[in-house]
Formats: structure tokens, C-alpha cells, sequence
């Protein structure tokens, strides 16, 4: 009695897993879009293609950021905006073009980018840089790999991991009320904290694809 409420209970959380909504494109769900980039998608329903406006941008930011990002009134804290309002409407296309699986590394790119760039021009401690950008690129990692095992993260997360634009609008904040470091550290303990327990509980509760299938095959 007590082995089949367990299997019970095991199936019941691997369901919740395989209940998640299917984003309509895989390359959608690797773009890591916040609240506010898929509120601008959802005004033009995805009629306006991913890539070019995605492309403008990290030239945009490049630029800003040879311009200089040392001063607070410095023209870089602006790129996010500008990103934003560039790709922040493509979010909700289907992403079902030859060359639209570029959006999301020009995305990694853009914002690996800006925040190492924020860092390093406003003396942040190299490990406090390495630390959010770790949490950033081990949150993008989990996200590849679980695509390609079908094992969907739950909706809500793109929400509270602050999406590639909210991360970048939050350190372009602290660059412009002179607390990068503090935004440095804050947002790497939360994303690390954030990331690394969905990861853990989402693959625990996952379905064992494998040994559940070597379990049959040997039953039969």
C-alpha cells in the first residue's frame, strides 16, 4: 500500500512536469524574455520578424558601449531601453525562420555583454562580475539542455528570473543611482538562489525516460 502511494505520488509530480505549456517554438523559450519584452510582443502578435530588430540592437549597445560606461550620466545606461524597444516586440513571433535560431545567442551576446562592460567600467569585484554572470549562463545552460529532453520550465520562471531585458534594465538602474555593486551582488544572490533550486526540483520531479524504459523492458 504504502510503495503505491509513493508511485502515485511520483507520477503526480512527473505530470505536473509534462503539463507545462509548450512554447509553439523551442527557439522562442531560449530567448528568456521578461514581462516586459512579451508585453511588447503582445502588441504586435507577432507580426513584426525577430532577427533584424535583434541585430540593430547589439549593434546599438556595442556602440553606446565604446561611447563609454564609466559615468552615470554615460550614454550605455540607455542601452537597455533601446534594446528593448528594438526586440522586445519580436518576442512573440514564432521565431520560424531560416535564421531566426540566431535571435537568442545575439540576446546572450547583448547582455553578457552590457553587464560585464557595467562591471568592469564601475569597478564591481571581478567575482561579484563572474558570479551574476554565472547564474546567468548556468540558468541558460539548464535551459538548453532541458528543451532538448522535452522537460519544459514552468511559466513562470522567465517572469521571476527578470528576463534577459529586466536584468539589463536593473544593472543600467544601478549604474544610474551609482550602486552597481550592490546591484552586482543582490542580483546574483537572487538569481543563483532562484535558479539553481528550480533546476534541482524540476529535474528531481522529472520522469526517468531511460530506467523507466529499461524497467519495462525487463518486466516484459
Amino acid at each position: 500500500m504504502g510503495d503505491t502511494d509513493t508511485n502515485r505520488g511520483t507520477d503526480v509530480i512527473a505530470m505536473s512536469v509534462h503539463m507545462t505549456p509548450v512554447p509553439r517554438s523551442a527557439v522562442v523559450a531560449y530567448r528568456d524574455d521578461g514581462v516586459l519584452s512579451r508585453g511588447m510582443g503582445a502588441l504586435v502578435a507577432g507580426q513584426l520578424p525577430p532577427l533584424p530588430p535583434a541585430i540593430v540592437g547589439m549593434f546599438v549597445t556595442g556602440v553606446l558601449l565604446l561611447v563609454g560606461v564609466a559615468g552615470t550620466d554615460g550614454p550605455a545606461v540607455f542601452a537597455p531601453a533601446v534594446v528593448l524597444l528594438l526586440t522586445g516586440p519580436g518576442s512573440s513571433h514564432p521565431h520560424d525562420g531560416r535564421l531566426d535560431w540566431l535571435v537568442p545567442p545575439i540576446l546572450r551576446l547583448t547582455e553578457y555583454g552590457f553587464v560585464a562592460s557595467v562591471g568592469f567600467a564601475h569597478d564591481v569585484p571581478p567575482v561579484l562580475i563572474f558570479a551574476l554572470l554565472g547564474a546567468m549562463a548556468f540558468h541558460h545552460y539548464d535551459l538548453v539542455y532541458r528543451l532538448r529532453q522535452r522537460v519544459y520550465p514552468p511559466s513562470w520562471l522567465a517572469s521571476a528570473g527578470l528576463g534577459w531585458d529586466g536584468r539589463m534594465l536593473l544593472v543600467a538602474l544601478g549604474g544610474l543611482a551609482g550602486q552597481v555593486t550592490a546591484v552586482f551582488a543582490l542580483l546574483a544572490l537572487y538569481l543563483w538562489c532562484l535558479f539553481s533550486w528550480e533546476s534541482v526540483t524540476c529535474w528531481l520531479a522529472a520522469p526517468r525516460v531511460g530506467v523507466d524504459a529499461a524497467d519495462l523492458g525487463a518486466h516484459d
